[in-house]
């Protein structure tokens, strides 16, 4: 059907039954099949802007922001008074970190709705982000400002003699660790000296490792791949639980997206920083696209750190995810990294070697691509439904493991209904360790367990009960879009 094509009224009936079962696998959280029927609807009849708007906020759901993007534009384009369009447009450009964008159409919500005291609030809120970034991005240049980790006085940091907590007087322990993982397991605080102690020592680690790390699986021990946390910090307990705390005869692979989302994030990451103190060499971890400043203004670690902490420790976490490796080579054999591959089809090993990570991610290039690209069924690439990246397909990943002498890729940045999945031919794997992620999306937790051989082995588990701290709670008021 061309767009100037009338629509029958037997197809706009037909459209309309789409919509309302879409909206029913919406309400049950069911945003995949709602975007299909969504899809149905808009095939049959392309003329209504609700129904681009409804699928715009199903992918806004699935973490789908480019799409996002797309659908809500396609619905202004044919109701400019849609106002729930300018909200998802809004919403999807502040999830890839376009601010301003997202400033123009609250901008527009405003001036059409003079008294509407959301449409103000948001609209106050979007700019005081705006305004805070343009500040930071001010003071950046000044080439004599301290970094962060330079202007702390450790030592100097008094800890009340009521504090019961662990303390760490010197070298991290797996007694201090295990005291840690209790006292937090009970809602407790570490106390900041201490939590600026680990971060300090994690960070000589990370800046003396380079982009790629090549790992070694020690021949009597298995290895173990985690995708995803997300702050979900009960059910990373629950992973040691299930495979046993981290040691030199049980290595981890954490790959990145530690924080933001779940509201334990602060727990999640003392957690992690700490057993790599402990176990530099058996202990690995990756970035993710959500070890960045941009996404943690958003999605709630940067709330959840100032309410714990302060933000000068919000600054300093900064500072240090900024030297988090990008990507990990397993046995030489397998590539594990957060979101995928590349845009080009020449890109080596060595070339992630050469990568600046000390920075915040990029929009394009390898370091953009390997937080957050994504596999796709068909061959070839496609734009990212996230809006940045790319989608790649399984020649892709095939070229690119035949150039480099590989057999396998392992990557998260995906919520899987079982945890993983499986795919382009057997040699791309997504890992995705928080189940119920959100609390809302009833999908399982996985991890991966390789040996000797690198024939991976998948371990499948349920969320576990957490306090009752939502998800989301420290996020920005702005995401109440997405409620």
């Amino acid at each position: 059907m061309s767009s100037v094509d009338p629509v029958s009224q037997d197809d706009k009936t037909k459209a309309e039954d789409f919509k309302n079962k879409a909206n029913e696998f919406f309400k049950d959280k069911h945003f995949e099949q709602a975007i299909d029927l969504y899809t149905n609807a808009i095939d049959l009849d392309p003329t209504v802007a609700v129904y681009y708007g409804n699928r715009s906020f199903a992918y806004l759901k699935t973490e789908s922001y480019g799409y996002a993007l797309i659908d809500a534009t396609k619905a202004l384009e044919l109701d400019p008074t849609y106002i729930k369009g300018y909200y998802r447009r809004a919403t999807s450009n502040m999830a890839m970190g376009k601010f301003k964008l997202a400033l123009k159409d609250f901008e527009s919500v405003k001036r059409a709705r003079p008294r509407d005291k959301d449409a103000q609030l948001k609209y106050n809120e979007c700019n005081k982000i705006v305004r805070q970034i343009a500040f930071e991005k001010a003071i950046a240049v000044d080439s004599t400002r301290k970094r962060p980790s330079e202007s702390l006085d450790v030592e100097s940091m008094a800890v009340d003699s009521g504090y019961a907590g662990p303390r760490l007087d010197g070298e991290i322990t797996a007694g201090f660790m295990s005291e840690l993982l209790d006292w937090m397991r009970n809602q407790k605080i570490l106390h900041r000296k201490y939590a600026f102690k680990i971060i300090l020592e994690v960070k000589k680690i990370f800046q003396a490792l380079p982009s790629l790390v090549d790992v070694t699986i020690p021949e009597c021990n298995k290895f173990t791949v985690c995708g995803d946390i997300h702050g979900q910090f009960y059910d990373l307990l629950n992973v040691f639980k299930l495979n046993g705390l981290p040691s030199q005869d049980n290595p981890y692979l954490f790959n990145g997206d530690f924080v933001d989302r779940g509201s334990f994030s602060v727990e999640v990451v003392l957690t992690l920083f700490g057993f790599k103190a402990l176990y530099p060499n058996h202990f690995h971890l990756s970035r993710g696209n959500h070890e960045s400043e941009t996404m943690n203004k958003m999605y709630g670690f940067e709330g959840e750190v100032q309410k714990k902490y302060s933000s000068q420790m919000v600054e300093l976490f900064t500072e240090v995810f900024n030297y988090l490796p990008l990507a990990h080579i397993i046995g030489g054999k397998i590539l594990v990294t957060h979101g995928g591959l590349f845009k080009d089809d020449d890109v080596l090993l060595d070339d992630i070697r050469k990568v600046d990570r000390d920075r915040q991610p990029p929009e394009d290039g390898i370091m953009c691509d390997l937080l957050w690209s994504d596999p796709q069924m068909l061959n070839g690439r496609s734009p990212s439904k996230r809006g940045v990246g790319t989608q790649f397909g399984p020649n892709v990943t095939e070229d690119f493991l035949s150039r480099n002498g590989l057999e396998l890729v392992i990557r998260s940045h995906e919520v899987k209904p079982e945890g993983y999945e499986v795919s382009h031919n057997g040699k791309c794997i997504t890992v995705f360790s928080a189940p119920n992620y959100c609390d809302q999306m009833g999908n399982k937790g996985a991890f991966i367990t390789l040996t000797k051989d690198l024939k991976p082995e998948f371990t499948v588990y349920e969320a576990v009960p957490h306090p009752k701290v939502k998800a989301m709670q420290y996020a920005s008021p702005l995401f109440g879009l997405l409620s």
